[in-house]
């Protein structure tokens, strides 16, 4: 089993690298401000599948009654209804929202984008259904294929165009290669049906993740909308590049903690000892992935960034290091999320979550008044400080997990991020790698890192088992 899962974090990883390079040379061929329009591509998309998304795919792979034909023929169709909707819901908001952002002369963008809900709608969902039968390789297929598609377009649609249209048809490109490489590594025939009742029970199933949705659409694209609408394309271009550097890994290594961690805790779950060791492993497991990737931006960050992006990118720079601590602080969440959801306490990363979004209408009003990103930043920041401690004490409240091991690595991880911030704010990131590694106070965060990390004795001893057990 862990052999699968590893198959699965690694097809997710390669996807989202894949996507990754995708828009660094989208990035590197367009201006900021025609990245920034492309940027808003994604976030439009992910309001209307916000609006519609019921988990089917997951209630297939989970439902007992999830592998009978005339079942997936309904949650079929229920899809491309959903997709239908979708489509025509972005129809209808593609002028007002290209208004709301002060870029009414790209509309017709917008309506393009609408078929790419539709094409999601018409999925076979035989690559979720056979992972019932732990046969993950059509999922890993369509998580890796695709992107590289949308990847290799990118050429082509560069001698063509040299503005956001070269993101425009990469995202269609990429939705048609999901659609037509469900079907193509599906057993069954493709059918759609409509079945009031369960229909029903998929709108159950689906109401909380669609609320989560919500949230979720507020983490990770709430303050780009701001910066889009109260600052404008380029400002938005760079931020969403700042971001998207530092997202992706994180979301990588979440899913990596979790799927590393969880079959570990679930079966711990009657034996208090193990549950409490391994639910330790796990928190430091989180605070230990955000320290990693906060310390390579601190390192290696600046000089990579302008490597890949060049000087056109160079307002980059001072984003960088403290939207770096805001997803270190982001990933340290996910190892309390899954000692609770090991205990199937999923109300825990709703709570922290709306901790984030409730920050942004302040966020809103500070940008709106100062124009200043930085402060956005150290909002989200505090927010997400908020909810690592609220997940922590929900953890500890409804699993019995007792936080006393986790308080000395918690510490020292906010000693790096504070040690973090201090140096680049006297000594801002330099382009060049030489002169960047020779900064003497860059010692004083990796120290403090090396601390943090020495700290962590439960997520120690849980790695030096995992090796002996493959060893033996």
């Amino acid at each position: 089993m862990l052999k699968k899962a590893a198959m699965l974090v690694s097809g997710n990883a390669l996807g989202s690298a894949l996507l990754l390079a995708r828009n660094l040379i989208v990035a590197r061929l367009v201006s900021p401000e025609d990245y920034g329009i492309a940027a808003t591509f994604a976030i439009v998309m992910s309001v209307v599948e916000m609006l519609s998304q019921f988990g089917l795919s997951q209630m297939i792979v989970v439902d007992k009654d999830g592998d009978d034909p005339r079942f997936q023929s309904v949650m079929q169709g229920f899809q491309l209804a959903r997709g239908v909707f979708a489509s025509l819901v972005l129809l209808v908001i593609a002028h007002p929202t290209a208004r709301f952002l002060g870029i009414e002369h790209v509309a017709w963008a917008y309506q393009v984008i609408a078929v790419v809900p539709l094409i999601n709608g018409l999925q076979h969902f035989d690559i979720h259904r056979l992972k019932r039968h732990l046969n993950f390789r059509p999922f890993i297929l369509s998580q890796s294929i695709p992107p590289l598609v949308a990847l290799l377009a990118i050429w082509p649609l560069a001698l063509l165009y040299g503005d956001y249209r070269i993101m425009l048809i990469s995202l269609l490109v990429q939705a048609g290669a999901m659609a037509l490489l469900s079907h193509l590594a599906a057993e069954r025939r493709y059918q759609i049906g409509f079945d009031l009742a369960l229909i029903r029970r998929a709108t159950v199933f689906g109401w909380p993740l669609l609320i989560n949705g919500a949230l979720l659409f507020g983490v990770f694209y709430g303050e780009r909308v701001i910066v889009g609408r109260e600052l404008g394309m380029a400002a938005l271009g760079v931020f969403s590049m700042a971001v998207t550097l530092t997202l992706t890994p994180t979301l990588v290594m979440a899913n990596a903690n979790q799927s590393a961690f969880l079959p570990h805790l679930s079966s711990a779950r009657e034996r208090p000892a193990a549950f409490q060791w391994l639910g330790v492993a796990a928190v430091e497991a989180g605070l230990a992935a955000g320290l990693v990737l906060l310390l390579g931006i601190v390192l290696l960050g600046g000089p990579v960034v302008h490597l890949l992006l060049g000087e056109k990118y160079a307002a980059i720079l001072p984003l960088l290091v403290p939207v770096a601590v805001l997803q270190a602080v982001r990933m340290a969440k996910t190892g309390s999320t899954t000692v609770a959801l090991s205990r199937e306490r999923t109300g825990n990363a709703v709570a922290a979550n709306l901790l984030r979004v409730s920050s942004l209408p302040v966020s809103w009003l500070v940008v709106h008044r100062t124009g200043d990103v930085m402060l956005l930043i150290w909002i989200a920041v505090g927010a997400e400080v908020l909810g690592y401690l609220l997940s922590l004490h929900l953890a500890a409240r409804r699993t019995g997990l007792k936080l006393g091991p986790v308080v000395l690595p918690s510490l020292l991880a906010a000693l790096t991020c504070a040690a973090a911030l201090a140096v680049d704010g006297f000594e801002p990131t330099l382009p060049d790698l030489a002169g960047h590694l020779l900064r003497w106070p860059l010692l004083v965060v990796m120290v403090c890192g090396l601390a943090a990390l020495a700290s962590m004795k439960a997520l120690r001893g849980y790695i030096f088992r995992q090796i002996r057990n493959r060893a033996a």
